[in-house]
């Protein structure tokens, strides 16, 4: 959040300039709401109704909403668009769904994208230009207690867009973003689901909150989990181990530590160039420590899972691992590890499997 300073000259920096006539309490809201003021605050602020309609007159101030001005000129910046929205929409009104992911560091948004702001259920709100509105009975326990301009805490947020979205994998993939960007736990996000009575997809939700647990912190990562480790029957592996290359820490997404094998998994469809020498860097190290380093795209974990299991079962094999890559299923057939079987007395060497 930019932080819109008004001095003794009234000037914003980056559009527009401030009236340096105002009173110092005008100038403190106006600093403190993104340059944002409501009729009622001016008035309070010893503006009057002649003077906030020359301003308007002379487009030193601009109309946002009914009662609510921006007070400077100039193209219109997205913290005032926000804090204009909150102000028009009345008491308890707060940012939410999209806007407040945006507020929260999960989600980029174009600038022109619809503020959306959540209210309790009770009130009835006029249509306003550029606001979609959501009515709550939860508007108490959504709000978080002290950022502003105010917004639904980031548990609640990511309930909200998991509930909206139309298919599971997209729900789940706000769960496990949000659990992987370490803005929120497992546990603080299944404390908030059990806050509420009713929820779409509840079992869905709890399931990937289990695999959030864990480690898994992707769609694509959840999908080797449950389309290449578990119906092929590999070993569990540890997930998001932290190792330290030189003065970096670095995730592994997968670790099979008995084996000394990491599986990395890039769901990516190309790399810039510093990326692809970064990873090159990481699997160099991981060999100079004794590992194996196994890469694979979405493509190969969502179209060719056994393929996979059976590639990473035999790497496995190769390191101690005593097992195969199981059957998933009759169409599946994964390749049979082959050992030396003795022969009998005065018989050849042949190969069974194993």
């Amino acid at each position: 959040m930019r932080v819109f300073a008004v001095t003794a000259g009234g000037c914003r920096g980056d559009a527009g300039c401030m009236s340096r006539q105002l009173p110092a309490q005008a100038r403190i809201v106006l600093r403190h709401q993104a340059g944002v003021i409501t009729q009622s605050q001016a008035l309070a602020a010893g503006i009057s109704r002649h003077a906030i309609y020359a301003r308007l007159e002379s487009e030193r101030w601009q109309r946002l909403h009914r009662g609510v001005y921006a007070g400077y000129s100039g193209p219109l910046a997205r913290e005032s668009l926000m804090w204009a929205a909150v102000l028009a929409a009345g008491s308890g009104a707060m940012l939410c769904y999209r806007t407040a992911a945006e507020l929260h560091g999960l989600l980029d948004v174009p600038k022109s994208e619809a503020i959306h702001v959540m209210v309790p259920r009770w009130r009835t709100l006029r249509p306003m230009r550029g606001v979609v509105v959501h009515y709550s009975r939860r508007v108490d326990a959504a709000r978080h207690p002290a950022l502003e301009p105010p917004r639904t805490r980031l548990e609640e947020t990511v309930l909200d867009l998991a509930e909206a979205e139309r298919t599971i994998n997209g729900a789940t993939a706000w769960i496990l973003d949000a659990c992987a960007s370490r803005r929120t736990t497992p546990d603080r996000l299944l404390e908030a689901m059990d806050a509420r009575p009713r929820m779409r997809r509840r079992i869905a939700l709890l399931v990937a909150l289990g695999d959030a647990r864990i480690g898994v912190h992707s769609i694509l990562e959840r999908g080797y989990l449950y389309k290449v480790e578990r119906p092929h029957g590999l070993p569990e592996g540890s997930r998001q181990r932290r190792t330290r290359s030189g003065a970096t820490n670095r995730y592994e997404d997968i670790r099979y530590e008995e084996y000394g094998v990491v599986v990395e998994l890039d769901g990516q469809q190309a790399h810039p160039e510093g990326e692809r020498w970064r990873d090159i860097r990481r699997d160099n190290n991981s060999a100079v420590e004794g590992l194996i380093t196994l890469r694979y795209t979405y493509a190969d974990v969502i179209d060719r899972p056994c393929e996979v299991a059976d590639e990473i079962a035999r790497t496995l094999r190769g390191r101690g691992y005593a097992g195969a890559a199981h059957r998933c299923g009759a169409s599946c057939s994964p390749g049979e590890p082959t050992v030396l079987v003795s022969p009998p007395a005065g018989g050849r060497l042949s190969k069974a499997a194993g």
